[in-house]
């Protein structure tokens, strides 16, 4: 299934059923699942771990060394889980021994032009449009959705099932289950769309707005919306990953909208 014009590295580790397209090279040290489709024109270098029916279009280049100045040749990787498309022209980087490793979850979909940096840590069923650019060590929690254009600066951090505008410049923290827009980046409301459709009940939902209005528009600072929120409403999955995102946020979160102040 390899094309006689691929260049492929013989100690690759090439499961059944992958397709290798024309003009593709394949280092050494690469290792791609069953049913995976690399197309024409990918570069994938060493380090790669690439799961099982993934798709790779062309003038992608996976598992390049980190563009970073104190990367010293150390042996790291670019781990991709089962069942991820990675359209055009994406970039993604190798770890350094920071982290050692970049990783992309499983049902992902990363979209043309768009580069993910070193010892990134992209969660599942994360969708990045079109032309991101995400710093060195950002972590990006499951079921995400990144707008085109948008960009996170080195180190960000953003939750679970957040909704990020296209052409957003992500300088805060995100938690987990809002939108956020504008520019300056703000809180637009809880990402209610996107949790219906994963299943999240009204019951459910409400209790999530409510943790939200208490951090954003009670007029009290985060210390005291905390404070709260852990007297008045009672604990919860959803509650608990909520305060301790903000809790282990070193950067801070993101702002109210119209609040003139960082949260």
């Amino acid at each position: 299934m390899i094309h006689q014009l691929a260049a492929v590295d013989k100690r690759a580790k090439i499961s059944k059923n992958v397709i290798v397209e024309p003009f593709t090279t394949i280092a050494g040290d690469v290792e791609i699942g069953e049913g995976t489709w690399i197309g024409p024109n990918v570069t994938i270098m060493d380090g790669a771990r690439i799961g099982k029916n993934c798709r790779i279009f062309p003038g992608t280049v996976i598992s390049a060394i980190p563009q970073d100045l104190k990367f010293d040749g150390e042996d790291t990787q670019t781990i991709i889980g089962d069942d991820t498309t990675i359209r055009e022209c994406v970039t993604v980087n190798r770890g350094t021994k920071a982290l050692g490793f970049t990783k992309i979850g499983s049902n992902c979909l990363i979209m043309a032009t768009s580069h993910i940096a070193h010892d990134c840590v992209i969660g599942d069923h994360v969708i990045i449009v079109n032309g991101c650019g995400i710093a060195g060590h950002v972590e990006i929690g499951d079921y995400t959705v990144m707008g085109g254009l948008s960009a996170v600066h080195q180190f960000g951090k953003i939750g679970k099932h957040v909704m990020i505008s296209g052409g957003t410049l992500v300088r805060k923290d995100i938690p987990p289950y809002v939108k956020v827009a504008r520019e300056p980046m703000s809180y637009a409301g809880i990402n209610s769309v996107g949790l219906r459709r994963r299943g999240f009940t009204n019951e459910k939902i409400f209790e999530i707005q409510k943790i939200y209005r208490a951090i954003f528009q009670m007029k009290m600072n985060v210390s005291q919306a905390i404070t709260h929120i852990e007297k008045e409403m009672l604990p919860t999955a959803e509650r608990d990953e909520i305060l301790q995102f903000i809790q282990n946020s070193p950067r801070g979160i993101v702002k109210g909208y119209g609040t003139g102040k960082d949260n």
